[in-house]
């Protein structure tokens, strides 16, 4: 079975955006619109830049490998108030251990864990969006349950 990481892009008046989870290897770059970061595997490793990850918001962001995505992109809204929604909650993303079920929502917490947050809290049906035949997205039901324990923004 394949394993999925997921990304979102967002088209908001007049601009694009990229948000997604990586490895926070180099510097901290305004220019890459980190807004989050987060531990990877242990809370102590954090304190080093090697176990860390980074969560952009990056206006005309790259993602450097969506021409391999597998289906392709999957559109979920054309509705810009959602789009807004969406890139206002990116700076009040949990960052919990990288991995890790450290919020106890039944699954380790990841890009799909942040996808799926972002997407449940800004008012999309999550649960009628599917990884593609053949595949899974391990978190993507903890960024759901850790939502819905939140509230809809």
């Amino acid at each position: 079975m394949d394993l999925y990481h997921s990304a979102l892009t967002v088209r908001s008046e007049g601009a694009y955006y990229v948000i997604e989870m990586t490895p926070a290897w180099g510097a901290r770059d305004v220019a890459r619109g980190v807004v989050v970061e987060g531990p990877v595997t242990l809370r102590a490793a954090g304190a080093v830049r090697a176990f860390r990850y980074e969560v952009r918001r990056w206006r005309d962001g790259v993602i450097v490998d969506a021409a391999t995505a597998v289906g392709g992109p999957l559109r979920v809204s054309d509705d810009p108030a959602v789009a807004r929604r969406v890139l206002a909650l990116v700076p009040e993303l949990p960052a919990p251990i990288w991995g890790r079920d450290e919020m106890h929502a039944g699954g380790m917490w990841n890009s799909n864990s942040v996808a799926a947050w972002l997407l449940e809290r800004g008012g999309i049906d999550t649960d009628a969006i599917q990884p593609p035949a053949g595949g899974r997205a391990p978190g993507w039901r903890a960024g759901i349950v850790v939502a819905r324990r939140q509230g809809s923004a």
